[in-house]
């Protein structure tokens, strides 16, 4: 599983209008509103590298009032138990 987080920028005043519809999105896992320089927090999942990046690009950036997006792409590890 490849996995990234996304910080995203909308316009103001939409932030929730936003983080609804990319909850909706498909390989979304997880989407938190945040403060600061960024408006929310994104965890996405997808089974290949090339299928989270048309999430993130082709899905997640045509969000209407998403002004930019970060992407952090999350290097391979263990998960703490």
């Amino acid at each position: 599983m490849e996995l990234s987080f996304v910080l995203v920028k909308s316009k103001m005043g939409h932030e929730m209008d936003v983080m609804n519809d990319i909850l909706k999105i498909d390989g979304v896992k997880e989407a938190t509103g945040t403060f600061g320089q960024f408006d929310i927090f994104v965890k996405v999942q997808a089974s290949t590298r090339p299928e989270l990046d048309k999430i993130i690009t082709k899905k997640i950036r045509m969000v209407s009032n998403v002004l930019s997006t970060t992407t952090l792409p999350a290097l391979p590890g263990k998960n703490a138990k």
